[in-house]
């Protein structure tokens, strides 16, 4: 059997994603298929209140891992328990769309996840409601771009990829075809 080569996530979305949506939901027209809208990546630094450094060191390494520049995040109540003060630096984020999100795609889930240490897959259970899913990172380090001697700090991170799936069966779906990989539950 002939290897097959390996398509981008564009090329795999038109080749392999569309005709196999349309055979399993029954979709008459090719608009209905679900599609990527988005990536959402954040990064929620609580030392940032007491150290200023962490922050900056957030804001580098997400830049190297999605190659946007992130948006500073602030808080919006102050609450004492935490000596938080409203208006001060709490995370960062970043929003990727078009080819910069097909491209942290195929790093995620080629190069990142399998560096996971006892890496099974990752669950199905994170949908919304709306075909929306959401993935939670421990370390930044299984990244390739991070250089580990560089690091002050590990944080980890949410990814939230928005789909224009109406249900998490057609964003389950889609995910699966792009070559996400979900572990049997």
């Amino acid at each position: 059997m002939k290897a097959q080569p390996l398509l981008s996530l564009k090329e795999r979305y038109e080749q392999v994603v569309v005709p196999a949506m349309r055979e399993e939901f029954r979709y008459k027209n090719l608009m209905q298929v679900p599609r990527l809208v988005k990536v959402a990546v954040n990064v929620g630094i609580g030392e940032a209140i007491s150290n200023a450094k962490a922050m900056d060191a957030a804001i580098s390494t997400l830049s190297c891992i999605t190659g946007q520049k992130p948006i500073v995040r602030k808080a919006k109540k102050s609450i004492a328990g935490f000596k938080l003060r409203e208006g001060m630096a709490i995370g960062c984020s970043v929003t990727l769309r078009g080819t910069r999100m097909r491209a942290f795609l195929e790093r995620l889930i080629h190069a990142a996840l399998p560096r996971i240490r006892d890496f099974r897959g990752i669950s199905q259970k994170s949908f919304d409601g709306h075909g929306h899913y959401t993935l939670g990172i421990k370390e930044q380090l299984i990244f390739p771009e991070i250089n580990y001697d560089d690091i002050l700090m590990a944080h980890g991170m949410d990814i939230t990829i928005v789909t224009t799936a109406k249900t998490d069966a057609e964003g389950r779906a889609l995910l699966k075809h792009l070559g996400f990989p979900f572990r049997k539950n």
